[in-house]
């Protein structure tokens, strides 16, 4: 700061300087002035001047100061109080910035509450028709024609069901109940819902819980098994999704693996990314990308973690690690 405080009062420092010069120079032509009193004279105006800038230094930095590190938030209270003319400008003109910013970050934010409302209010309204059209498919004598109506409905309802949940992630925390959870139940209603798909394909589930409760949001978990299933199921044919639980280092572990086609090397790091599709998957164009990047979101907010393994043609092996209880302390519900 001193450097660029120094550079600010360059101009002036210089003029100074320049009228010592010419201070010396008059004194030197002129045999009657006494050089030697003038330089005395000289020598005294620069410790002077040097005291002065040394002692106005912090007075006249310390509001710059503060505006070098404010973090550039909303609180304006974070700044220095402006004294001089030209801080005051400063000052001005930085809140009324900040406070166009606020306002329209306020509106933006109505906005997407308004977007994010009406999202969810038409998807629960589309459920409606979805469930009358399923009950007409229930009824359709021809079984062909009958399962493949049900895929995809079934390919309907799941991104609806995807969209919903991506619209209320954000709020997540507002939704959370922490509590004891039986696995079994839940994993039973997501292979349920996937029924007609697995009948189809000649998908069959082993289960075998070590383990069969957990500690957990039971809706979410609902949604991230219904991701981690319905992509077994997608990559699967006549195989059977063994689903296992036990305990590890503390930690309960829910292991899903499908005997699928697997995934590329160069595509699992990337699998948990916005809008990846893969690569056979791009040539497909039916994936969305979407699935286990939310998948991802809703695991991190619930403290769990989710590792992937697989390999091409022999199968993919999804398993999520629950926390402790002292990891979930300061959630809701517990």
């Amino acid at each position: 700061m001193i450097g660029k405080y120094i550079r600010e009062k360059l101009s002036w420092i210089l003029l100074l300087v320049c009228i010592q010069l010419i201070i010396l120079f008059v004194a030197y032509i002129d045999s009657s002035i006494p050089i030697r009193s003038l330089a005395y004279v000289v020598i005294l105006n620069a410790v002077v001047c040097i005291s002065f800038i040394w002692a106005r230094y912090p007075r006249e930095t310390r509001f710059y100061k503060k505006l070098t590190t404010w973090d550039h938030t909303y609180d304006l209270g974070e700044l220095d109080i402006a004294e001089s003319p030209y801080e005051l400008i400063v000052h001005d003109a930085v809140t009324s910035q900040t406070e166009r910013y606020r306002k329209e970050s306020s509106s933006y934010l109505i906005l997407l509450e308004q977007e994010k409302d009406e999202m969810l209010s038409w998807i629960h309204e589309v459920k409606t028709p979805l469930t009358a059209l399923q009950l007409m498919i229930e009824r359709t004598p021809d079984d062909k024609l009958r399962n493949q109506m049900t895929y995809e409905w079934l390919r309907i309802h799941q991104l609806l069901d995807q969209q919903l949940h991506q619209k209320r992630i954000p709020f997540m925390h507002n939704d959370l109940y922490i509590e004891e959870t039986e696995l079994e139940p839940i994993l039973n209603a997501e292979i349920r819902a996937l029924k007609s798909w697995c009948i189809s394909k000649g998908i069959g589930f082993d289960m075998s819980l070590n383990i069969t409760r957990v500690l957990t949001d039971s809706k979410w978990l609902g949604f991230i098994i219904r991701q981690l299933l319905s992509n077994a199921v997608k990559y699967s044919d006549s195989s059977d999704i063994i689903i296992e639980s036990w305990e590890q280092d503390g930690h309960h572990v829910l292991s899903i693996q499908d005997h699928g086609r697997g995934i590329e090397a160069q595509d699992l790091p990337r699998i948990f990314d916005k809008g990846f599709t893969s690569t056979r998957g791009r040539l497909e164009g039916a994936a969305t990308g979407m699935g286990l990047y939310l998948t991802r979101q809703v695991a991190q907010t619930l403290h769990m973690d989710i590792h992937v393994e697989s390999a091409p043609g022999e199968g993919t092996t999804v398993k999520l690690t629950f926390p402790r209880i002292n990891d979930m302390v300061h959630l809701a519900g517990v």
